[in-house]
């Protein structure tokens, strides 16, 4: 009976031990730490550091459950960047977007690059455009960024921007979609998004969503 008895208690306590490590190794994943570097520009409550862009016939711009939403408008909807003053070389930017109503652009991002800025049209002409506007007078639409892809309402992606001095890159959920050399190009905004500088995120007659909008430096 002893000896049962001790083996019971032995196999209880290694049980307690297994359930203490999975708790630790729980309690380690909720608190995962963020990747160094990068510095939140989107706290999840406020539009703090952002105003709504004054477009003509812009929708209203709301913060709800962590995300900037960007109701339709009769055009453009969008945010500016009205805080610190923020690189314009050397940087990434990240955000996550999410169509969730209708059939055009629901993150078109203008970006500073070097004297210059840029944007990056997701979903653009009818829903599926994707490429810089604009390069060479050539919006996304005509250069040679240009591509096409179906975004599903509703989904979240992920969208990293890269600015160096020698080019600008893009990351549709972690695949590379554009990769342009600065040298012999000239980058330019289309008139439409001036409103957006130096920072913003738009989108075009359609509902969208945004959220971990973070930007990080690059040595």
């Amino acid at each position: 009976m002893r000896v049962r008895s001790l083996a019971a208690r032995g196999a209880l306590g290694l049980m307690m031990l297994a359930l203490g490590c999975l708790g630790m190794v729980a309690a380690g994943q909720e608190t995962k730490t963020p990747e160094p570097g990068w510095e939140p520009l989107f706290d999840g409550k406020t539009l703090t550091n952002w105003r709504p862009t004054k477009f003509v016939g812009e929708g209203p711009v709301k913060v709800e459950d962590g995300q900037i939403i960007l109701e339709a408008g009769s055009d453009l909807t969008g945010i500016t960047w009205s805080g610190r003053e923020l690189p314009t070389t050397n940087y990434e930017l990240s955000l996550q977007a999410m169509r969730v109503q209708g059939r055009d652009f629901f993150a078109g991002v203008t970006f500073p690059v070097a004297d210059s800025f840029c944007s990056l049209i997701l979903g653009g002409w009818g829903g599926q455009v994707i490429g810089l506007s604009s390069i060479n007078g050539m919006d996304a639409s005509e250069n040679d960024t240009s591509q096409s892809m179906e975004f599903e309402s509703g989904r979240w992606y992920d969208v990293r921007i890269r600015v160096t001095s020698a080019k600008i890159q893009a990351w549709l959920d972690n695949r590379e979609i554009i990769s342009v050399n600065l040298e012999g190009n000239e980058i330019s905004t289309r008139i439409e998004v001036d409103k957006s500088k130096p920072l913003g995120i738009a989108s075009w007659r359609t509902k969208a969503a945004l959220r971990q909008i973070r930007l990080r430096r690059l040595s």
